[in-house]
């Protein structure tokens, strides 16, 4: 059961996609069960992008994960928790394919609304929680990359994430898509909001550019945490090149008028304190700087270190 912080149990939106938000989710779960994942949809590789391509759906994969990372905390959980998550081998037809992502588009060919396939998938796994889509359609991004004197455009989600060079800017295609009624309503009657951490590019900036999320983001009544990630690499990825402060900076860029109320940073993604809590300051966020990453798993936050950090504020300490 989730430990109890009050006679109330805190409603949380997190926004993400992809292993990130998975973390996350697996630390809210054990605070609350009034918790709904928002995710983004612009995979383009692997299962999901074969899946989109085939069937013109939205791709399943990150919400395969979020579905996952909500599952009931028993054997039946458990089970269709690694049901969902196995990915066929060999070299044939479904050779990479999750189950789960075969599962998600099975019920979106029965059923006209995706969220209802997503919530009879919750249901099978006893989820804590919702999964909904960031938009209502698939989505592309785009970035201009600078490798060296030259800047190119690179297009799709999997591309951007492995391109080498300094992302300069990104975009969604198409522009202004729209968001489901039940995300935006989400953030909306949420009490906390969490982004991050994940790929910042593709999986926790891509919400800012849906108007109708920004939106409900400038105006919700939560209280706004954003995850940075763990030891920020500045010679490979999207984010090459760009420090911890400078990728809130990009945050207030893409939405300079939603602000931030907390910051949470692992010791390992910080190079200049005193610059960093400038910048958390000017977009209106306390800095919290404490160890949140998996002690035996490189480059990953540690559920339970997280979830203790969200306690704390949560709990209003």
């Amino acid at each position: 059961m989730p430990l109890r912080l009050g006679m109330a149990q805190p409603g949380v939106a997190a926004l993400g996609g992809g292993h990130g938000l998975a973390v996350t989710l697996r630390a809210i779960r054990l605070l609350t069960d009034d918790v709904t994942a928002i995710v983004t949809v612009a995979d383009n590789g692997g299962s999901s992008g074969r899946l989109r391509s085939e069937f013109g759906v939205l791709p399943p994969g990150d919400l395969r994960m979020a579905l996952a990372a909500l599952c009931d905390d028993t054997e039946w959980g458990h089970t269709w928790r690694d049901v969902m998550q196995h990915r066929f081998s060999g070299s044939g037809p479904l050779a990479g394919h999750a189950l789960g992502n075969l599962l998600i588009v099975s019920l979106w060919e029965l059923y006209d609304d995706p969220v209802v396939g997503l919530e009879l998938v919750g249901r099978l796994l006893g989820a804590r929680g919702r999964v909904l889509p960031m938009a209502a359609v698939p989505l592309d991004i785009e970035a201009d990359v600078r490798q060296g004197g030259a800047v190119r455009r690179v297009v799709g989600q999997a591309q951007v994430a492995t391109a080498p060079g300094q992302v300069l800017s990104f975009r969604l295609v198409p522009e202004a898509p729209p968001a489901y009624p039940e995300s935006v309503a989400a953030i909306r009657a949420a009490d906390w909001v969490v982004l991050g951490p994940g790929s910042w590019f593709t999986s926790v900036m891509p919400h800012l550019l849906v108007p109708d999320l920004r939106d409900a983001l400038r105006a919700t009544r939560a209280r706004r945490v954003l995850v940075l990630n763990l030891n920020l690499d500045p010679t490979s990825g999207e984010t090459e090149g760009l420090t911890a402060a400078e990728l809130i900076e990009s945050f207030a860029e893409y939405a300079p008028d939603v602000r931030l109320d907390v910051i949470i940073a692992d010791p390992s993604s910080v190079t200049e304190k005193k610059r960093l809590r400038e910048v958390a300051a000017s977009v209106g966020a306390e800095l919290i700087i404490t160890p949140v990453a998996a002690r035996n798993a490189p480059g990953q936050h540690d559920p339970l270190r997280l979830a203790a950090v969200f306690q704390d504020l949560f709990a209003g300490r």
